[in-house]
């Protein structure tokens, strides 16, 4: 197509270009308003491509982006974007590098998001960039990509050779040729008519998947036609830069897109409405593609599925198999490539710099270089200050600057504390503070500080009390010990004060005395005072501050003879003469800018100009403009202010440059100035600026300057330049690229040795040895010009600037030390210095090092002007399992939307993987402005990675990739097979393996009512003996008894009941009633109506009133599973079911009859019913498992009494006892306690129902005081409460007289692993109102026996022998052990310890033996099982209308497969294991204790291994703040984390990568979703456990309206 050069742009029209292209990387437009006036300003010049109609207005146009050959005048990607990384060759080789992954289809999910966390500025920021530059007239289609159904994409008949087509052009654009606009092609339909769409034809190129992906919510308007998504795609041809010819590929001549068009130029009409389509809330299925191109509806399935396939493709590095040793889980160590490069070379020698020539004139020492000039010529100028419009402020004399010097230098050390005691001495540290726009008041200061023979030590103005970063400067100011701070008039009026005009003292500083320089606010000196000036000696002359990776502070002293060495080379090497003229752009306060523009400077009595940072961000070419107006010979600057002027330059005839010997760049280390140098040469060489002027050094504040190119008149000796292999470069190693020009470094040297210096390269880690020519090291200096110590830090300094590197011999090199510069690179050829990297950048992932700032520099190639805000972007590693990981940070553009920012990651990560090979762990975008910044306005990386590491970074956008990244796991686990029945028959000591079984004490001699086979009969039986006994008291909210019941009154009540059953309900011996009553009396006197009616109970919790909706179908459906044939309630609960809102919730024709027992028939029945065989049904036990399964299972009579009587035993339960019950009374243990035991055992129940806690959280510690109860059972969801409720009432609790120090027992009761993180902080908050600490305990039930384990501790004799020490029944387990189903004790405290509680003592007549639950075999003691149990009290079996007989045989009468197969067991479900304990009980019993570590149905195999949810989320909780609570459950093989956020919704992003590194870190797990919601959305059942099963259904169907979701690939 057209060059730029061939078009007919007049020079106006340039201009104008240039001036746009400024303003647009200042951010003074738009990036829509720039497309605009530039396509305005070149429209008419451009050529018109066959087949596109002229008339069609401007915009609609496919426009030709010719390539140029003037390289620089830039579309607007050069402001964005940060110069110091900009390289027109990588940013080919990074789009090559995509091109190449276009072929491999990515299909990555992208996250779902709320719609109140897309950041969004106006309805526009969604208009997809194809159709920016047309006025939409109807915004109501909102472009989310909703739900996409025009179908033309499937329709086209061609569409699929147009896919190829597209594939191909799409890989030229990206290849930077000539046709990279044609995307631009913003032909979409505007008011009907519609050009020809590309995109339409070609919606399979799977181009972007991701971007039918978005899964957002609530989105009411909704489809976008299916080809935005495309258009967005090849949007990166049009960003491209316009490609200089001299590159180095030709590329092939473009596919003629004319034909294209005109081929398939179908002009559609659409109406406009048909785009605005409402969508339902969930599952609108929309279109997109997984891994294999089909097309599947975006549900959360789909878009796991696509991940699943995503992962399935071969990771880089393969796994090795290796040997798993019998516990230790091995992480997977890297073995070295075989195949990885060496260095081959000789070992290299040191180099040496030319030899510093003395020359005859050269001051002593700095100050009497200063006192030489301000005497001899003291209207000599020094120093020019500018203003903000680039007009000289202020220009300070030598003269000025010496009489100003003295009398800073007297009042320091006499007008400062008294006469007797002055604060500062010769010697001492003072800070200097001084603003970057005044360098004069710096100078006067910093010289009258050498004057007075103290220590400068110059930092930055600190802005806020919480600077980022200054908190660090403050301890490096304590430990200088630095108490004054000198500074400038208006800069001390700048910083903050306190309301009474104090400044305050800023975070971790040390207390200040701020002292303004002024000339006005000092003294004179007395005629007969003058400082003291001696010869340069090995005092420190000043200390300049260096900010670690690590964010750490430290202060690199210099000796006044080493500032005066390094002020003489620099002069030699330089070529300084008297009088001339330098330009300073460079901070003056430190480095290069501060040791030519203060010090050399003065030293040869040059003139400075400085240029301050606020000028040239106004006017970016005021330095060349400088260079011109004062024909200055030297300029030193960065290649950001290159690069700027590049921007800037508008073809300024005046501009001439000839002046010019040495334009010193101060950043020539960093690898990726070079281009910036290369740019600016061929620009301004036909200003006068000549090639070998521009001098690259480097530099580093322990090392001063380090090499410097010297400005030589044989302009004949082209600069050094290197082509090095990046995955060399990896290894430590330089190889010279030739074949792959993807991964390639271009770096140029940066000249040779300083005078009088020595230089060696060595190796970066371990004992310095030197390195062999063709490999990268650490530079060392042997110089006197180096800085001597880091101030305070005797050991640092020792590594760093007394290196003494050796020979492979082991011989040193010199006997002298040499100075570590932090500084990676190598010598070169002709003694040429070249730079590869910093120390600080080196990021080593899996062996191999990476530099940060290449990485950034790949990023940035990928068309970075449409997101990434003028190149803010951090790169650093994290360390996460044994490994460095590369997290890579970036401010996005406000404009950009959700699609374009994650087709961006996605990109990103394909180029750095395929231009470094190494993977992205992590990859985040926040919002524009919101990273930490340095001073000086770079990014702060340390703050940066430290609000990372905290998840208080708040990303709008998150990309893990854990899956591409760790290839370090262990090995999954291969099943090893379990002791067979040959080792049993040996005898039960196998390898030191008891088989693990144990059991409850015999149930002992007969009581008076033990003879009774029948709860009715006990009841008959008590009310005759003891009538006027209270069995139960229900308390109210208030503390107060809302009714009590006597055995007589209860044996009445339940006689009137069963006579109303008899007469209202016509039930037969044997029928079904469901009792849905609140919990209270009239639950207890119903079950005993339906007993003395012969009918068989079901307890059913009642819906909820404010809840209907949820909670009546699960009533509904255990009516009708139980087969009820009528059911008992109160009046309440009555109006209830027949009210409207139950018949929107269920069919309420179907209900079976309802009783209503307020209103109780007088009379009794005719007699009570008697069973005439004790093993029919008693009752029925329904519960909802934390799996979400129904399940009710079958209580005889003899299993109901011989559960009383075991409680009765275990409990030591007599009429004269009293126990507080606060648990719901509807199944299991909770049911037993509330209804069935007083009846039993003739004790008083204080019942209190757990919703009245709601209302008064003290209710039930209250009561248990005022009673005097000494055996109490509450639930978690109750102690929860306390735990919460009452944390910081205590205090108020006690002075109302509460005190728990009767309680024996408080038993939690369960069905779970127990909770011992609760039960400890409930132990702990109530010790001091007298609760002891052992008298916590828990229970342990299950379906097929609802309570096997209960109350272990009898405080009784174990406390009067004042057994100290730790409660013996918690063990700490080896949880990596404990996945291979094997228990590993291990100490309290060790790594991957889990601490596990007992779950009660064994109750009496209950036998238990932990079985393999596949081989059904009995297991030893060190092995976790399924718990296996035998008692009396075992239900009979499920109670199910399906009658799944194999389930219920399995469950209740399984026999073991060898050993003792006679016993008939029934199966917990729940893993366990059991410990032989040295303990013996009250009754001088050895105890065994059975540790409950989760349910089967739970436990999740990953990777082979066995893992329990609760530990997983045990972990996640633990990582922030804002996480309240987790839940983890696994889907096709993911695991999916769901959090919930308490905190805003800016914080939900942060969670994603810390979730995710401790899931690795601790578990050796990757985490495949991860998923945050509002507080509450994980369901819990009535027993306060997790539903993982329903909380997994409602993710897949799309019901939990997340506020975020994140899939990890």
């Amino acid at each position: 197509m057209a060059d730029r050069d061939t078009l007919p742009l007049p020079l106006e029209v340039r201009a104008r270009l240039a001036e746009l292209e400024l303003e647009l990387s200042e951010g003074d437009i738009t990036q829509k308003g720039y497309e605009k006036k530039r396509s305005k300003l070149i429209g008419a010049y451009l050529p018109q491509p066959p087949g596109v109609d002229p008339s069609l207005p401007q915009e609609r146009r496919t426009p030709v982006t010719p390539s140029s050959s003037s390289r620089y005048h830039r579309r607007r990607s050069s402001g964005s974007r940060d110069e110091r990384y900009r390289s027109d060759v990588h940013t080919e080789a990074v789009q090559a590098a995509l091109a190449k992954h276009k072929e491999r289809k990515m299909a990555v999910p992208m996250p779902s998001k709320r719609r109140s966390l897309v950041v969004q500025t106006s309805m526009d920021a969604y208009t997809p960039p194809g159709e920016e530059q047309i006025p939409r007239p109807d915004t109501s289609s909102g472009s989310e990509g909703e739900g996409s159904g025009q179908g033309d994409s499937q329709g086209t008949p061609n569409s699929s050779q147009g896919s190829i087509n597209m594939e191909h052009w799409i890989s030229r654009a990206i290849h930077g040729s000539t046709t990279s606009s044609t995307t631009s092609s913003s032909s979409t339909q505007s008011g009907g008519s519609g050009a020809a769409r590309l995109s339409d034809l070609t919606a399979q190129t799977h181009i972007g998947p991701i971007a039918h992906l978005s899964l957002k919510r609530k989105s009411k308007t909704g489809t976008v036609e299916n080809g935005n998504s495309l258009r967005r795609s090849c949007e990166f041809g049009s960003e491209l830069t316009w490609q200089p010819l001299e590159t180095e590929e030709n590329h092939c001549a473009p596919p003629d897109v004319t034909t294209y068009t005109s081929e398939h130029s179908i002009q559609v009409e659409r109406p406009q409405g048909s785009t605005s389509r409402s969508v339902p809330k969930y599952g609108n299925a929309e279109l997109m593609e997984t891994g294999d191109g089909v097309p599947v509806s975006s549900r959360v399935s789909a878009k796991i599925q696509q991940l699943v396939n995503t992962l399935k493709r071969p990771k880089r590095p393969p796994l090795r198999e290796f040997f798993v040793d019998d516990f230790e889980e091995l992480l997977e160590v890297l073995q070295p490539d075989p195949n990885q490069p060496k260095p081959e070379g000789a070992q290299m020698l040191p180099m040496r710099g030319e030899q510093l020539g003395v020359v005859t004139n050269w001051p002593p020492s700095l100050e009497a270089a200063l006192q030489r000039w301000g005497t001899i010529s003291p209207k000599a100028p020094c120093l020019t200050t500018m203003d903000t419009n680039g007009k000289p402020l202020y220009i300070l004399t030598y003269g000025k600057l010496w009489t100003r010097s003295m009398k800073v230098a007297y009042n320091i050390l006499h007008k400062l504390g008294s006469k007797q005691e002055p604060m500062v001495r010769p010697g001492d540290r003072v800070a200097l503070v001084f603003p970057n726009n005044d360098p004069a008041a710096f100078m006067v200061a910093f010289y009258g500080c050498l004057l007075a023979e103290v220590v400068p030590v110059p930092i930055e103005v600190p802005l806020t009390r919480k600077d980022a970063g200054s908190q660090q400067i403050g301890f490096l100011l304590g430990s200088c010990g630095v108490t004054v701070a000198l500074t400038s008039d208006a800069c001390h009026k700048g910083l903050p004060k306190s309301p009474t005009g104090e400044i305050p003292q800023f975070k971790g500083w040390p207390k200040l005395l701020w002292f303004v320089t002024e000339s006005k606010h000092l003294s004179k000196p007395p005629r007969d005072w003058f400082p003291h000036i001696k010869d340069a000696n090995n005092d420190t002359a000043y200390i300049e501050y260096k900010t670690c990776k690590d964010g750490s502070v430290l202060g690199v002293t210099v000796t006044r003879i080493a500032l005066l060495t390094h002020c003489q080379a620099l002069t030699q090497a330089c070529g300084y003469t008297e009088a001339e003229t330098i330009v300073n752009v460079l901070d003056f306060k430190k480095d290069v800018g501060l040791w030519h523009g203060i010090l050399t400077s003065v030293m040869n009595m040059m003139h400075v100009i400085s240029i301050p940072y606020s000028l040239m961000k106004v006017n970016p070419l005021s330095w060349i403009q400088k260079v011109c107006q004062y024909k200055a010979k030297v300029s030193c600057v960065k290649s950001r202010d290159m690069h700027w002027a590049l921007v800037a330059h508008r073809d300024q005839r005046d501009v001439n440059l000839s002046s010019l010997r040495m334009l010193i760049v101060a950043d020539g280390s960093n690898p990726w100035s070079i281009s910036s140098c290369d740019a600016f040469l061929n620009v301004f060489q036909s200003k006068g600026l000549r090639p070998e002027v521009i001098c690259p050094c480097a530099s580093s504040p322990e090392a001063l300057t380090v090499a410097i190119r010297r400005p030589t008149d044989d302009s004949n000796q082209p600069p050094g330049r290197g082509v090095l292999s990046m995955q060399g470069l990896s290894y430590g190693v330089i190889r010279v690229d030739s074949e792959e020009k993807l991964s390639v470094l271009t770096v140029q040297d940066v000249g040779t040795v300083m005078p009088g210096g020595l230089m060696c390269v060595v190796k970066p880690d371990g004992v310095p040895q030197i390195c062999r020519t063709d490999e990268i090291g650490e530079l060392c200096v042997c110089s006197i010009a180096t800085g001597t110590s880091y101030y305070g830090l005797s050991g640092m300094t020792k590594n760093t600037f007394e290196v003494f590197p050796m020979c492979s011999s082991g011989a040193p090199v010199s006997e002298y030390p040499f100075a570590r510069t932090g500084l990676l690179g190598f010598i070169g050829p002709g003694g040429l210095v070249f730079i590869a990297g910093k120390m600080d950048g080196l990021m080593v992932v899996s062996g191999r090092r990476h530099n940060a700032d290449d990485i950034v520099a790949t990023a940035l190639a990928v068309e970075p002007m449409k997101f990434v805000y003028r190149g803010r972007i951090a790169v650093f590693s994290i360390s996460v399992l044994h490994d460095e990981r590369v997290v890579i940070v970036a401010e996005q553009r406000p404009d950009s939307t959700e699609e374009d920012s994650f087709q961006w990651m996605s990109r990103v990560l394909q180029a750095i993987d395929s231009i470094h090979q190494v993977g992205v762990y992590c990859l985040a975008l926040v919002p524009a402005n919101t990273l930490p910044k340095t001073p000086l306005g770079g990014i702060h990386l340390s703050e940066t990675k430290q609000l990372f590491l905290e998840g208080s970074l708040h990303p709008c956008n998150v990309l893990m990739c854990p899956h591409t990244c760790v290839t370090n796991l262990p090995k999954p686990r291969q099943k090893q097979p379990e002791i067979g029945p040959a080792s049993v028959m040996v005898g039960n000591l196998v390898s030191g393996k008891r088989i693990a079984q144990a059991s409850g004490r015999d149930l002992g001699q007969i009581e008076d009512n033990d003879q009774f086979l029948f709860l009715s009969e006990v009841l008959q039986w008590r009310a005759q003996t003891t009538p006027d006994h209270i069995l139960y008291t229900l308390l109210s909210s208030r503390g107060t008894i809302a009714s009590s019941l006597t055995c007589l009154q209860l044996h009445k009540r339940a006689e009137k009941i069963a006579a109303m059953l008899g007469e209202r309900g016509h039930l037969q011996d044997g029928d079904h009633v469901a009792l849905v009553y609140p919990p209270g009396i009239d639950l207890i006197a119903a079950f005993y109506g339906c007993l003395y009616a012969g009918c068989v109970p079901i307890t059913v919790r009642p819906p909820h009133p404010q809840n209907i909706a949820t909670t009546l179908p699960t009533v509904k459906m255990i009516v009708e599973v139980s087969r009820s044939t009528c059911i008992m309630t109160s009046q309440v609960i009555c109006k209830l079911l027949r009210s409207k809102e139950a018949s929107a919730a269920v069919d309420v024709r179907t209900w079976p009859p309802v009783l209503d027992t307020d209103d109780l028939p007088k009379k009794r029945p005719p007699q009570v019913y008697k069973p005439s065989d004790p093993d029919t049904l008693a009752y029925l036990d329904f519960s909802v498992s934390t799996t979400g399964m129904l399940a009710g299972v079958k209580m005889s009579h003899t299993a109901t009494s011989a559960f009383c009587r075991s409680i009765k035993l275990q409990c030591e339960l007599y009429p004269s006892r009293e126990v507080a019950i606060c648990l719901d009374p509807y199944c299991g243990l909770g049911f037993v306690l509330w209804c069935l035991c007083s009846v039993y055992s003739g004790h008083q129940s204080i019942l209190i129902p757990p919703s009245e806690l709601e209302i008064n959280p003290a209710l039930w510690l209250l009561a248990v005081s005022q009673y005097k109860v000494r055996d109490t059972f509450c639930s978690y969801s109750v102690m929860e409460l306390c735990t919460k409720g009452l944390g910081l009432q205590t205090e108020s609790l006690k002075s109302r007289g509460l005190d728990l120090s009767r309680v024996r027992t408080c038993v939690v009761v369960a069905e779970e692993r127990p909770r011992i993180s609760l039960t400890q902080s409930f132990s702990k908050l109530f010790k001091d109102l007298g609760l002891h600490p052992r008298a916590v305990s828990t229970s342990f039930g299950c379906r097929v026996n609802l309570a096997i384990c209960l109350q272990p501790h009898r405080l009784g004799k174990l406390a009067e022998q004042g057994t100290s020490g730790p409660d013996p029944t918690t063990v700490f387990v080896d949880m990596r052990a404990l996945r291979h189903d094997r228990v590993r004790l291990v100490e309290r405290g060790s790594p991957h310890s889990l601490p596990l509680m007992e779950s009660g003592k064994i109750l009496p007549g209950v036998r238990i033996i932990i079985a393999n639950p596949e081989t059904k075999g009995p297991l030893g003691d060190s092995h976790l099982g399924e718990v296996w149990v035998h008692s009396a009290h075992n239900s009979s079996g499920y109670f199910t209308i399906y009658g799944e007989e194999s389930l219920q045989s399995d469950h209740f009468n399984s026999h073991l497969s060898f050993g003792d197969t006679q016993t008939i067991w029934a199966r917990t479900g729940y893993l366990g294991f059991l410990r032989r304990t040295e303990l013996t009980d009250a009754s001088g019993e050895r105890h065994d204790a059975l540790y409950v570590v989760g349910a089967l149905d739970e436990a999740m195999e990953l990777r082979g291994m066995r893992y329990h949810p609760i530990d997983i989320e045990t972990s996640v909780i633990r990582t922030h703040k804002s996480i309240t609570e987790c839940a983890v459950f696994t889907w096709t093989n993911l695991l999916v984390v769901v959090v919930e956020l308490d905190g805003s919704e800016q914080e939900a992003l942060d969670l994603v990568p810390l979730v995710t590194n401790v899931v690795l870190e601790e578990h050796y797990l990757i985490v495949g979703v991860v998923v945050v919601v509002d507080i509450g959305v994980i369901p819990i059942n009535s027993r306060g456990e997790k539903q993982r099963m329903h909380l997994r259904d409602g993710f897949l169907a799309d019901q939990l309206d997340p506020i975020y979701v994140a899939y990890n690939m």
